[in-house]
Formats: structure tokens, C-alpha cells, sequence
């Protein structure tokens, strides 16, 4: 018999880390996304992309179990997340981290305390191994030192690597984040998008990244899915590179709007 704390884990195909069939999300009425369908690999960044509006922010609060689908499946390691009673979807959500748009940092609270809080409410560490590995994690995002700093004494991009780090914190199997690059000045995103690329090589991470930012997503992804805001649907999935260069031509004019570098068809990253 499975844990009600644990959930149970079902036979998944090699290499599969999120597995997304025929998925609607929207809200009360107002359907937003119809008939989506993805797959993201273990150690893939993999990007959904497309204009202000077209739902993928919706659809990230399905993936991580804040939106219940009004149809299909959303499979992490494949277990179907929204079959779950609530105590199980719960201990499959704490092998998730997520980072928000605003970063979502207690103002309140130092950054060694907002790290803390995840793993107080989830582990059995005590408090010297807390701190231990939440000055690690600081220091993994570029941030050593500033542990006892409040949000409100940083950058804004510091603020982003902050909840990156926070969201790191349960050593999660897969990493959301919503829009990490928004509001910074070109500089600061692109160290975001160095910093991701160095987590992914460094501890193995999947990412599920949302952004509608060109050089960003030409500059992580391994695999993305353009969603449609006309049709609410997926319009086109793959490699961004090839897709620029071959793809419906919606995507080809996302993906080559004033780019600040070659397209090819090569992708980023190590694709491992």
C-alpha cells in the first residue's frame, strides 16, 4: 500500500520528467488553453513561449498544482499530479521548486530566513544544518554573505536569484520559473540566463522556464512550446533555433524579431 504522505511512483518512460497530454486550463467560464500536449527530458530546460496574454502563466499554476485542469493529465515522473488525493499532491508539490514573476520573498524576513522556511516546514534538519545548507544555496545564486539582508536591500536582480535559491532549496527534480529575465535591464537577464545554464551543468536541474524574452529563449532553451493566443492551443514545439528557421511562420516571427544574434540551427546548452 503507498503512503498517504508519499506519493506513489508509476512506470515512466526513460527519461521523461513532465509528461502533458491533451491539458485545458482556464478559469470558472473562460477557457484560456485546450488540447496541450508536451514533454519535458530530465536535465532539459525547456521554455514556453509566446505573446503577453496567451496563457503561460495559467499554464505553469496547472503544472505545479495551483490550477486544477478542466481536462487532460499533467504527469511529473510519472505520476498523474491532479488524481492525487490533497496530502499526496502536497508531498509530490515539495519535490517541485518555483520561482515567481515577483519573487515572492517574505519582505519581513532576511534571505536566510526565507530559505529556511521551506526546509523548517519540510525536513527534519536542525538548525545548524539549515543555515549550512542555505548559505550554500546563497552562494550557489551569486549571493554568499547576505544572509541576514532583506529584500528590500537588493538589486532587482538579486532579488530574482534570491527566489531561484529559495526555490532551490529542497534540491527539487524539477524547476519552475516564471518570467526570471522581466524587469531587468539586459545585463542583469543575461546573467540569469548564465546562472540557469550553470545550475543545469552543475547539479543536473530540469527547468520549466516561462518567458516571452527572444534572447533568453535563444539563449537556454533546449526545447520550448510556442502557445497560440488565437487558437489557445500549442501552435508549434521543438528547438527554438530550428524553429526560427523552419517553423509555422507565427513562430518564425516570435523568434526572429529584431535578434541581437545568428539564428541556426544549432541548439544551447549541453542538451544532456
Amino acid at each position: 500500500m503507498p503512503s498517504t504522505s508519499e506519493p506513489a511512483r508509476s512506470t515512466v518512460p526513460p527519461g521523461i520528467c513532465l509528461e502533458v497530454r491533451d491539458l485545458a486550463v482556464g478559469y470558472e467560464e473562460l477557457e484560456v488553453l485546450h488540447h496541450v500536449d508536451f514533454v519535458v527530458r530530465r536535465r532539459e530546460i525547456f521554455v514556453i513561449m509566446g505573446e503577453s496574454g496567451c496563457g503561460k502563466s495559467t499554464l505553469m499554476r496547472a503544472l505545479v498544482g495551483l490550477l486544477p485542469p478542466s481536462a487532460g493529465e499533467v504527469r511529473i515522473a510519472g505520476v498523474s499530479l491532479w488524481d492525487l488525493d490533497p496530502d499526496r499532491r502536497a508531498a509530490l508539490q515539495s519535490r517541485l521548486g518555483v520561482a515567481f514573476q515577483s519573487g515572492a520573498l517574505w519582505s519581513s524576513l532576511t534571505l536566510a530566513e526565507n530559505l529556511a522556511l521551506p526546509l523548517r516546514r519540510h525536513t527534519t534538519l536542525d538548525a545548524a544544518a539549515i543555515a549550512d545548507l542555505v548559505a550554500y544555496r546563497l552562494a550557489l545564486v551569486g549571493l554568499g554573505g547576505l544572509e541576514e539582508s532583506y529584500p528590500h536591500e537588493l538589486s532587482g536582480g538579486m532579488r530574482k536569484r534570491a527566489a531561484i535559491a529559495r526555490a532551490l532549496a529542497l534540491d527539487p527534480e524539477l524547476l519552475f520559473l516564471d518570467e526570471p529575465t522581466a524587469g531587468l535591464d539586459p545585463l542583469n537577464a543575461r546573467r540569469i540566463d548564465e546562472l540557469l545554464l550553470e545550475l543545469r551543468a552543475g547539479l543536473g536541474t530540469t527547468m520549466v522556464v516561462v518567458t516571452h524574452e527572444l534572447a533568453s529563449i535563444l539563449t537556454i532553451a533546449d526545447n520550448c512550446l510556442f502557445l497560440d493566443i488565437e487558437t489557445r492551443r500549442g501552435l508549434a514545439r521543438g528547438a527554438p533555433r530550428e524553429l526560427a528557421a523552419g517553423g509555422p511562420p507565427k513562430v518564425r516571427a516570435f523568434l526572429t524579431r529584431g535578434a541581437a544574434f545568428p539564428v541556426t540551427a544549432s541548439a544551447p546548452g549541453d542538451g544532456s
